[in-house]
């Protein structure tokens, strides 16, 4: 037998051949605020949704750009703080039963215990109803995760200490200065470098004492009797009044050009 020979085409006689489907979608007026064509009607609407959150965004964006700080320096203590969609872990491990030598319940236990229940919760329950009311099981599990989240968020804003948070990242225009100066000098062997640092950069909560904006008389006042909030105490200086004049003179010529 010869290639081709002896071969049937066999059709469907429920179908017609010279009948196409044509490409349109179907008429949904008689389903009026059911359904509704995906294209374009559906798309439309969803591309239309995402550029005003997209537009809303960018012009966040540009009213609040990011914080910048200043540059790392290992010389100066820094406690680092997460962004702010991770701040309740933050406050987590703030608490004895979840930091030092139980800071592995705090960081891997407790999260890993959160999310393997998110995972599990398909096979936990499998009720097919929508009302949060006939699901009780992931509800209650929804509504507890988020109020933890909301109160330890709310608890680690609160508790921190913003102002030295502010202090510690803050960008500060150096000044040249002559270390081997009588004010220097003086500085150097006083407490005072043991907060603000050898370079007068601050550091540990402490301010910087490079473009203060004090006058020395205002810088004598501080050394003598502290600061109003109460971070610098009163009666550090323990030096003369003539070695706290060319000190206060010294800080107040620390000024950027």
């Amino acid at each position: 037998m010869h290639r081709g020979k002896g071969m049937k085409f066999v059709g469907d006689s429920r179908i017609k051949a010279n009948h196409r489907m044509p490409n349109v979608p179907k008429d949904y007026s008689e389903y009026p605020g059911k359904t509704e064509a995906f294209w374009p009607n559906f798309l439309l609407k969803e591309w239309m949704v995402g550029a005003v959150f997209l537009i809303g965004y960018l012009l966040l964006t540009v009213a609040h750009p990011s914080p910048l700080e200043g540059p790392a320096d290992p010389t100066r203590a820094y406690t680092p703080l997460p962004d702010w969609y991770f701040l309740f872990m933050y406050q987590l491990l703030k608490y004895s039963f979840a930091s030092g030598p139980y800071n592995v319940i705090g960081a891997i236990v407790i999260p890993g215990l959160a999310f393997g229940a998110l995972l599990l919760m398909p096979f936990l329950d499998k009720s097919p109803e929508r009302r949060p009311s006939k699901r009780p099981l992931p509800t209650a599990f929804m509504l507890l995760t988020l109020a933890a989240m909301f109160y330890l968020t709310w608890e680690s804003v609160v508790n921190h200490d913003w102002e030295a948070q502010k202090i510690q990242g803050a960008i500060v225009e150096t000044v040249e200065f002559d270390k081997g100066s009588e004010g220097y000098q003086i500085y150097a062997g006083s407490a005072c470098i043991t907060c603000h640092g050898e370079g007068l950069e601050g550091g540990a909560g402490a301010p910087t004492l490079m473009n203060t904006g004090l006058t020395a008389d205002e810088i004598k006042d501080i050394a003598h009797n502290g600061t109003p909030s109460g971070k610098m105490p009163a009666g550090l200086w323990t030096g003369s009044d003539e070695d706290l004049q060319k000190l206060a003179e010294f800080i107040e010529s620390l000024k950027a050009e």
